[in-house]
């Protein structure tokens, strides 16, 4: 009985660390990525822009072929939303909150699992192309298990955006 109870004792004193750390841990993320594609801005804008075009380029439609997308009755300019349901990748929302010529910025939402973010997708003219920034950023706020998640959050999405930044590149770029 006193092995069971020291098991125990050790147990809560490292959920209790776990717990002590979380708050330690960073509160808010920003994943980045960007690339640079030989294309007119108009013609990378229009892909970004409406929400419709995110599936021909998307890498989370790339890998949930079924996903079931649904769409405010216009997909671009502000206000503009996009809904998918997937049993792979999560359900979820897109608004599109503010749009510019260079630039689109949006709030995803998970209501599933109670987050969400705010993501933009930005164009620079540079020499050699245009470059494209996809950033996501949001606060993970004072739960220890999401901020625990924080940690994986740029390996989870990063690969994504360099996917779907590829694949609008490759479609641009025809």
């Amino acid at each position: 009985m006193k092995i069971l109870l020291k098991i125990l004792g050790g147990l809560a004193v490292l959920v209790l660390l776990l717990v002590l750390v979380a708050f330690a841990l960073p509160r808010h993320y920003q994943i980045e990525r960007s690339l640079v594609v030989n294309a007119k801005p108009e013609a990378v804008l229009a892909q970004m822009a409406d929400l419709r075009s995110w599936k021909n380029w998307g890498a989370w439609q790339e890998r949930d072929p079924g996903m079931k997308l649904s769409y405010s009755e216009k997909s671009t300019g502000i206000g503009a939303w996009s809904a998918w349901e997937s049993k792979s990748e999560g359900n979820g929302k897109m608004t599109i909150t503010e749009q510019t010529p260079g630039k689109v910025t949006y709030l995803l939402e998970f209501p599933d699992m109670g987050m969400q973010s705010n993501g933009s997708i930005e164009l620079r003219t540079q020499v050699g192309g245009i470059q494209v920034v996809w950033v996501d950023a949001g606060d993970l706020g004072m739960s220890p298990l999401n901020r625990w998640f924080g940690l994986f959050l740029d390996k989870m999405i990063g690969p994504d955006f360099e996917r779907g930044l590829a694949n609008l590149k490759q479609l641009v770029e025809k």
